[in-house]
């Protein structure tokens, strides 16, 4: 018998986002409420943190400044999906609310099944991190190629987690948009054919209507096949994370900021009261001496990392948010100054570029995270905006959310019985000076749920 110890070189692949990474990104992205329970649960497991929990920031000349009892607002408890999450027996003493804290969330029943598959570890990674881009909806809220920009990989192994990702359940999680998540749907059904494709591609608005004969003329099939059809894509589910929690119920707002006019110039001052201040207990620093035990001295040094990783992270997080409320404040003098009208275009990728950092990044930093202001709460998230030229005047740019209060405006105006078209809205438009197109007044319209002229319509 002959043993053969030859070594031998083999190649891993492997993918450099490390727990404490995905860790990092979930703290940018979390809301002030959830960073504070989050802590609160790091500091009865973490021997090592300790922390001033106090609600109300103690320094009296930073209380001078800002009262912050006006800035913590609630907000009404959420309607509880139909899904039964446990049975409630009458003749017991016991509230039904004891069973919502049992409800899953999407982010964990996605990882469940992603820990159970058969796939290799690398393309894992990269699907958990894709994952936690899934937004309320149950749609994949970073282009792809951003993903794979950020993990450093190809788009073609991108594209490969991304179908691992499609393939779990709901039907039609990491769909891009509404259409590719129904027909994730419709191939897991098995049904998926030429015509249900291109219904849904062309002609979903006229499902939505019920205008079959229109369908019907154009794909050359009777108005009861396309009846039959449209009722099948009406059967599937828009919106893949309902019944599942997603981070939407939150039920209180603590705004993350306030904004300050003092002096006559405009300040962003943090609201650090509500975060307790993290540090590193001394006690352990003998464990760490004392070299003989070195199952005690490898457990604090892993907890001791974590806590130092926690704390750290907090720090870039209010230190991102603040380098973009600065930027913020810099663009929308005007806004803070006198309100929604003068709200000027910014986005994403502008405040990305200016600040040097990626798009994704401000996106998570701005995610569910408010300001207040001299005129009430505001989420930081409807401060970004696009924006359509004018034709004449100083040729600044009108932010959309300001169109799209014109044309409801003139909506909730109009003569009933006569409802203004899209096309006589465009018209007033442009006689404000505005380069818009009829069509990107429907859309508009379409954004802000309000139907067509002909829906409109009332006798009376």
């Amino acid at each position: 018998m002959k043993l053969d110890f030859n070594l031998n070189l083999t190649q891993e692949q492997k993918l450099i986002m490390t727990q404490q990474m995905q860790l990092s990104i979930k703290l940018l992205q979390m809301s002030t409420y959830d960073l504070r329970e989050y802590i609160e649960n790091e500091f009865v497991e973490n021997p090592i943190l300790e922390g001033d929990f106090d609600f109300v920031q103690e320094d009296k000349a930073y209380e001078d400044k800002i009262d912050y009892k006006e800035m913590i607002k609630y907000l009404e408890f959420d309607n509880y999906s139909s899904q039964s999450y446990g049975e409630y027996n009458k003749d017991e003493d016991v509230s039904p609310f004891n069973f919502i804290s049992q409800k899953e969330s999407l982010t964990e029943y996605l990882n469940n099944q992603l820990i159970e598959s058969d796939e290799d570890e690398y393309k894992k990674a990269i699907v958990s991190y894709m994952i936690e881009n899934i937004d309320s909806r149950g749609y994949l809220d970073m282009p792809l190629e951003d993903i794979c920009k950020e993990l450093n990989i190809s788009l073609e192994l991108g594209q490969e987690a991304l179908e691992i990702l499609q393939d779990l359940e709901p039907d039609g999680i990491g769909a891009r948009n509404l259409k590719e998540c129904l027909k994730i749907q419709l191939i897991k059904l098995g049904v998926l054919d030429d015509n249900l494709e291109r219904i849904i591609d062309e002609y979903l608005d006229l499902i939505a209507d019920n205008k079959f004969n229109i369908i019907a003329k154009n794909l050359k099939i009777t108005p009861k096949e396309a009846q039959d059809l449209g009722d099948v894509i009406k059967k599937l589910e828009p919106k893949p994370s309902r019944g599942f929690y997603t981070g939407e119920e939150v039920k209180f707002i603590i705004p993350d900021a306030a904004i300050r006019k003092i002096d006559g110039q405009y300040f962003v001052i943090m609201n650090d009261g509500v975060i307790p201040r993290l540090s590193i207990s001394s006690i352990y620093k003998d464990i760490l001496n004392n070299k003989d035990d070195k199952k005690t001295e490898n457990y604090v040094k892993e907890k001791l990392n974590n806590a130092m990783f926690l704390i750290k992270s907090i720090e870039q997080r209010k230190s991102t948010l603040l380098r973009i409320l600065e930027k913020v404040v810099d663009k929308q003098m005007e806004y803070f100054d006198k309100g929604q009208k003068y709200l000027r275009p910014m986005t994403l990728k502008d405040m990305a570029e200016e600040l040097g950092i990626h798009e994704s990044t401000v996106s998570r930093a701005i995610k569910d995270k408010y300001i207040l202001t001299s005129f009430g709460t505001v989420k930081i998230k409807d401060l970004f905006t696009t924006g359509l030229s004018q034709v004449q005047g100083n040729g600044e740019d009108i932010a959309v959310v300001n169109i799209k209060k014109q044309i409801k405006e003139m909506i909730d105006n109009e003569d009933k019985k006569k409802p203004l078209s899209d096309q006589i809205i465009c018209d007033e438009l442009n006689k404000k000076n505005l380069n818009i197109s009829r069509r990107t007044v429907a859309k508009y319209r379409e954004e802000m749920e309000i139907k067509s002229s002909s829906k409109r319509k009332r006798i009376e």
